[in-house]
């Protein structure tokens, strides 16, 4: 029992263990699983394995997720990768596309109205939940805008 704890000590000293060489140059040392990381990274790299990835050359997209709490963030991005989002970032999703289709219509048209009207609710709908519109407000003007041009 006494020499489960002893290596259980050891572990626990690995883990906190830094390392001094390879400063990442943000002010940060590495601790040992950063080294191991990075040891194993350079290794795929030198024998291929990561050459023909989908993705590959392009830049990263990284989301700003800095409003989650981090202890949420892995959840967040599992949900959201899986395509599931939360209810305010649907409806804006749903609005932007109702902005743009809205924008594509001629205006006289029964669709046009129909497009309109649920885009004003939907509006409606995220102000009254406390959320921000102003993100519409320049597509849905060029669409007016274009509408009032028309009728000239």
């Amino acid at each position: 029992m006494h020499k489960k704890g002893y290596l259980y000590g050891k572990i626990r000293l690995c883990y906190n263990k830094e390392v001094t060489t390879g400063n990442r140059g943000n002010g940060r040392s590495m601790t040992i699983f950063d080294t191991l990381a990075e040891r194993h990274i350079q290794a795929a790299l030198e024998s291929g394995e990561l050459q023909g990835l989908a993705g590959e050359g392009k830049p990263l997209t990284l989301d700003d997720d800095s409003h989650v709490p981090p202890e949420l963030r892995v959840g967040y991005r599992l949900l959201k990768n899986a395509g599931y989002l939360p209810p305010a970032l649907l409806a804006r999703q749903e609005a932007v596309s109702l902005a743009e289709l809205l924008s594509a219509l001629p205006p006289d048209s029964a669709e046009y109205e129909q497009t309109n009207k649920r885009l004003r609710l939907l509006a409606l709908q995220m102000q009254q939940a406390g959320l921000n519109t102003d993100f519409l407000y320049h597509r849905y003007h060029d669409a007016i805008q274009q509408a009032l041009n028309k009728n000239k």
